[in-house]
């Protein structure tokens, strides 16, 4: 589980929202919203998104990604800067990443018990090795994940600091 979390920053959320699904459909995540909820509260906005993001590896695997996402104290905010006036957010955001390497996606192995079994045979010793390439390789895109949230958070920032 990987956390991005930023205290009491500007930013633009729907930009933040939009930068964030763009990343994943670029990298070929199919993105499905499974939360979204919005409270008023006395000292601002509280948001909760949680999205499950899924990309196809190949007839066996699919990399998938749990990204909730969390605003807390949300507030709109003007910025005058450089002779124009921006309408931004201020607010605590937290991103969790979760991720899962998911093995016979379509349950094709799971007809009968025999092919159970040999379903856990053929990960033990037949594709062990490629099951752990893939887990290596889901963790580094959930950290290059992470980092380019945090690099937009602080560009966010520093632009209209």
């Amino acid at each position: 589980s990987l956390m991005v979390r930023q205290k009491a920053g500007l930013f633009d959320f729907k930009e933040f929202y939009a930068f964030m699904y763009r990343w994943l459909t670029s990298e070929e995540y199919t993105v499905d919203e499974k939360e979204y909820t919005e409270k008023i509260k006395p000292h601002g906005k509280e948001i909760f998104i949680e999205w499950r993001a899924r990309r196809r590896i190949s007839d066996y695997f699919r990399f998938y990604l749990q990204v909730t996402i969390s605003v807390l104290g949300m507030t709109d905010v003007e910025v005058a800067k450089g002779g124009g006036k921006f309408k931004l957010n201020r607010g605590e955001v937290r991103v969790d990443i979760n991720v899962f390497l998911e093995k016979d996606y379509e349950s094709r192995w799971e007809t009968s018990p025999t092919a159970k079994f040999m379903r856990g045979v053929y990960d033990r010793y037949v594709i062990r090795g490629r099951i752990l390439q893939y887990e290596i390789k889901l963790r580094d895109e959930a950290v290059n994940f992470s980092e380019q949230i945090k690099a937009y958070l602080a560009l966010e920032a520093r632009k209209f600091a």
